[in-house]
């Protein structure tokens, strides 16, 4: 008993250690995707964003997740950590998907109530157990690291951002869609890795056990098929972005795979290997189908967040309803399709109730005149490439 304990726990706070290292991952895609005078601002976002989602839920929110809910398998401390690493990762989808115009305090306001009510609540109504979830909703989905409990609830909270704040400055001119590239592609490449090897803690742990034969099998196929869902969103992404274009375009390549890693993250315990290639392909397809579907209806997403994180949310829970199906248990397309529209319904209206109201009283949107001179003088007062634009 006391050896299961000490191994679940060893293994629980190596995988929070895997997905703490997403927070410089976020970070580096990120300030790599935005323009270098918007830098400084976008990496203290990531960082604020850590500090306060945690703080908020460390003090609200794990509360409200998970009521009452002991753990005997495991250290409590160690039970608590690993679900606080997850809160600021539906929040990092959200600051790169408004970035270049969104100002900090508003952001940071915002922050606190999504790590102290919103995200928790979703937690709640999935994988806690407490009043809400006992009598409010009844949801039966399978999700086992977040598919739709963490990257479809940062991408819902970041569609509400996007239409109250409006794209960035020069983005939409007319009829026509300017292209603003990338700043750093090293920094993209970089970042998204991070994503990549933190995605084995934050799939793999979320399995919750690895102290016996059975437990560590499931984790092993678990991270084997996370990985190989990433590489398949990679090659689907770039296979069909050179047919399209005769170009070989890397941010999309990443976007595809993380869009891969996102879709596998419901039920990676579940699938064979050639399951997770399909759902990682058809992940990566919908990834380079969405980004220009976005900007079609000038929806603006400097780094494809809505793409990657919102629609492989989707296509990643109702996956589990069509791959591993299985009515004795409970999983079923509908059951899975459910839990992905509750969850839609309650954080889209709450955000964007939310964020319509701090935005009233502190302007979410930088100025025109903020924009053009980059978010790093107006709110931090620190420029990341000071050299560079003198040197300009």
């Amino acid at each position: 008993m006391d050896t299961a304990y000490v191994i679940d726990t060893l293994f629980a706070l190596f995988s929070i250690t895997l997905i703490i290292l997403m927070v410089p991952g976020f970070a580096m895609l990120e300030a790599g995707l935005v323009r270098t005078k918007n830098v400084s601002s976008v990496l203290t976002v990531n960082v604020m964003i850590y500090a306060v989602a945690s703080m908020a839920f460390i003090l609200i929110g794990f509360h409200l997740a998970f009521g009452n809910t002991e753990t005997t398998t495991m250290s409590k401390w160690a039970f608590f950590m690993f679900q606080m690493a997850f809160v600021g990762k539906a929040i990092n989808i959200m600051s790169g998907g408004v970035g270049e115009r969104a100002r900090l305090l508003p952001l940071t306001l915002f922050t606190v109530i999504m790590g102290a009510l919103i995200y928790p609540t979703a937690v709640n109504i999935s994988w806690g157990s407490d009043w809400i979830k006992d009598t409010v909703f009844d949801l039966s989905f399978v999700d086992l690291a977040g598919s739709t409990v963490i990257h479809s609830t940062g991408g819902w909270a970041l569609l509400a951002a996007i239409l109250i704040i409006g794209a960035r400055k020069g983005r939409y001119v007319g009829d026509q869609i300017r292209v603003i590239p990338a700043s750093n592609i090293p920094l993209v490449v970089l970042g998204a890795m991070l994503l990549w090897i933190g995605w084995f803690g934050f799939n793999g742990g979320s399995v919750g056990s690895i102290a016996t034969k059975e437990a560590a099998d499931s984790v092993a196929l678990t991270i084997f098929n996370t990985n190989t869902a990433g590489l398949a969103g990679a090659i689907a992404t770039g296979v069909l972005i050179y047919i399209r274009y005769k170009l070989f375009d890397i941010t999309m390549i990443l976007n595809g795979a993380l869009g891969g890693l996102v879709a596998i993250t419901a039920g990676p315990h579940l699938y064979t290997t050639m399951d997770a290639i399909t759902i990682g392909t058809i992940g990566g397809i919908l990834v380079v189908v969405a980004v220009p579907l976005f900007d079609r209806f000038r929806i603006d997403d400097p780094v494809g967040a809505l793409s990657v994180h919102l629609v492989n949310g989707i296509w990643g829970t109702l996956a589990v309803g069509l791959f591993a199906a299985d009515p004795a248990k409970g999983i079923t397309f509908l059951n899975q399709l459910k839990g992905v529209a509750e969850i839609a319904v309650f954080v889209f209206s709450v955000s964007f109730v939310i964020i319509y109201l701090i935005n009233k009283v502190v302007p979410f949107r930088a100025s025109d005149e903020d924009q053009v001179q980059g978010l790093d003088v107006s709110e931090c007062g620190l420029e990341a490439y000071p050299e560079f634009k003198r040197a300009i």
